[in-house]
């Protein structure tokens, strides 16, 4: 594409989330959590009791759904509500992987994905952008982390919200998410072959932030 697209995939917990935004914001470009949309899907679903393996259901729910994402990409307005605290639990979490194993919902999500990273200068985050929505993309990243280092991670931030975590159940339920997440037959989480695959165990955020600057300046030039 001629403008550029940065996609970063990864697991729960290698934090994705945080070094797209700081990326974003040191390139001067949008973020787009694509997790977020998928958290909102199975948020929704389970208050109008639509079963997570309901391909029906969730078919009509999609349908009907309207995205608004901030530039910053700190909000999420669907049809008008913002469900942006909503989305941020543990059990969110949850949902969105069981939802989003459902070739209705992501095939839904993905046309809407493309059409928000289709203006370009975009750094947008998930578990397939690299390999599924924008296998184009300029520069691809796929950031992972020891497992009970993300356990770790994820903990902090549900502590920092008020939610009570059992770490050792988090970390079973991400190992769990992660075998879902990979064995999928549809947009299984992976790494695209041409991304960069940093692991973030031992870094700090603005090393991670850093590094994936330097590689997308590099390769973009003025584009940037």
């Amino acid at each position: 594409m001629s403008v550029p697209v940065v996609a970063v995939d990864g697991p729960a917990g290698a934090g994705k989330s945080s070094a797209s935004r700081g990326l974003a914001r040191r390139l001067g470009f949008a973020h787009v959590d694509t997790g977020a949309m998928y958290r909102a899907v199975g948020v929704l679903a389970a208050e109008r009791n639509v079963d997570p393996a309901d391909d029906a259901g969730l078919g009509a729910l999609v349908r009907g759904l309207g995205f608004e994402v901030s530039p910053a990409g700190d909000r999420l307005l669907v049809d008008g509500r913002d469900l942006s605290g909503a989305i941020r639990t543990a059990r969110a979490g949850e949902l969105a992987s069981r939802v989003s194993a459902r070739p209705v919902v992501r095939e839904r999500l993905v046309g809407l994905q493309r059409a928000l990273g289709a203006a370009g200068r975009v750094v947008m985050e998930g578990r397939d952008i690299g390999t599924v929505v924008f296998p184009e993309a300029a520069v691809k990243f796929y950031l992972t982390a020891a497992p009970a280092e993300r356990a770790r991670r994820r903990a902090a931030e549900l502590r920092a919200k008020g939610e009570t975590v059992d770490e050792a159940a988090l970390a079973r339920d991400i190992a769990r998410r992660d075998e879902r997440d990979s064995g999928r037959a549809h947009s299984p989480l992976r790494p695209a072959a041409d991304a960069v695959v940093l692991d973030t165990t031992a870094l700090a955020l603005d090393e991670v932030v850093a590094a994936m600057e330097r590689e997308v300046r590099r390769r973009l030039g003025p584009a940037v």
